[in-house]
């Protein structure tokens, strides 16, 4: 560049002095060469009648190709009017505010104020939804510059990658994250709010239960799995298909939630899906298989502990496992692909086709009911009578439909 005095050697090279002292390129750049060895660019300029400086940078982070490039910019920016050295302050103002409104930061920020009313797993699973399927995407960015097409970039990519549930969930966080965005003058309107419909529609599946005609033979096969298996196994199935539990609950469970006197189990809140207690009346037979689970693992906290370490439950897969072992892994002729969650849809079709009240059945899964006055009406201990003589009936009929290897006609069957 014409005019310019330095050269990559001279730099390089500069004396180091006693007192500070400068070597100049031409027009205004300058090399401040300090006594402690420290060398630092400096552009002096006049804006409004005043003398100015801009600090440029440092040798050798910034090389002196470097800057001559921002000295050219700043002196562009003077013949525009600006203030090189006060749009550099404004910059790094910006990018401070910036920082700290990104939608990842902005997203944790909603989670700390929210996940005080969750549940911890559930809680966890947000913040680790947002984590995988959101802030590579869109996390570095100023929530205010997120758009519409980036929500739906985000969502699609997870829909098409085979996880249609999360991809609507997520979509749901980003939301929520925008709302509340909003609501702390972060944001001005929200990108995700216009967005439902853009995810394919799917066809609702049930869990895989077992219809009541392969009752028996179930039964009789389950009778005998620890000749295969794990007797513990044999029993956490047997249990759960008497009391038809969620999964998740009976595996949890722990020694101090039965009282074998009242035979009830008592499942805590802070383990039930709804998040409330759940009281689970134990018929003769339940109490059985109890005992005998004991024999087993009585000397732990948890009633079925995982077979490598005893202070965790055991795994989700292990009862599924079985349950295919038994041949309902849907690839044998004759027998319906079962799952462990299925036997509760069992139940309450059995039940309520039984004559059941359905308030009864609906309060032994544990289902909450969506309409505030009569879910407070309904109370954890509501119909326990009902529920006591409905689990001992529903006991009773898996013992004849597995000691007679028939199906049972359910009419008339309960005045028996």
């Amino acid at each position: 560049m014409a005019g310019n005095k330095l050269t990559d050697i001279a730099v390089k090279q500069a004396e180091i002095k006693d007192k500070d002292h400068w070597l100049n390129d031409g027009q205004g750049l300058r090399l401040l060469v300090k006594a402690n060895g420290t060398k630092a660019w400096r552009y002096g300029y006049r804006f409004n009648g005043k003398q100015k400086t801009l600090a440029i940078g440092t040798y050798p982070e910034v090389t002196l190709k470097a800057a001559r490039e921002i000295h050219q910019k700043a002196r562009f920016q003077l013949q525009e009017g600006i203030d090189p050295a006060e749009q550099k302050q404004s910059s790094r103002r910006q990018k401070r505010q910036n920082q700290s409104t990104t939608f990842s930061v902005l997203a944790r920020e909603w989670w700390e104020h929210q996940k005080g009313t969750w549940k911890p797993d559930h809680a966890n699973r947000v913040i680790l939804r947002l984590e995988q399927n959101a802030f590579p995407t869109i996390g570095d960015k100023p929530i205010a510059d997120v758009r519409p097409q980036d929500v739906i970039r985000i969502v699609r990519h997870t829909e098409n990658r085979g996880a249609p549930d999360v991809a609507q969930r997520v979509l749901e966080d980003i939301r929520r994250v925008c709302r509340y965005s909003v609501q702390m003058g972060k944001l001005e309107t929200n990108p995700a709010s216009e967005l439902d419909g853009i995810l394919k529609g799917r066809k609702t599946t049930h869990r895989a239960s077992l219809p009541r005609e392969e009752l028996p033979e179930f039964l009789k096969l389950l009778s005998n799995y620890h000749k295969q298996g794990r007797l513990l196994t044999q029993l956490a199935i047997e249990l759960l298909v008497l009391t038809f539990v969620r999964p998740g609950e009976l595996r949890g469970a722990r020694w101090e939630e039965f009282d074998f006197e009242q035979a009830v189990w008592r499942v805590p809140g802070e383990r039930m899906k709804m998040g409330t207690d759940h009281l689970v009346p134990l018929c003769r037979q339940a109490l059985e298989v109890l005992e005998r689970v004991k024999e087993i693992s009585g000397s732990y906290e948890l009633l079925f502990p995982s077979e490598r370490k005893r202070n965790e439950a055991m795994s989700e897969n292990t009862m599924r496992r079985a349950i295919f072992k038994l041949g309902y892994d849907g690839n044998q002729p004759g027998k319906t692909k079962a799952n462990p969650h299925g036997f509760r849809a069992t139940a309450s079709s059995i039940l309520n086709e039984a004559g059941f009240n359905p308030d009864a059945i609906e309060r032994q899964l544990a289902h909450m009911e969506r309409n505030g006055v009569r879910a407070a009406y309904i109370h954890h201990a509501r119909y326990l009578d009902d529920r006591v003589n409905m689990m001992a009936w529903w006991a009773d009929y898996l013992d004849e439909l597995r000691d007679t290897g028939k199906v049972i006609p359910l009419f008339g069957h309960r005045n028996k």
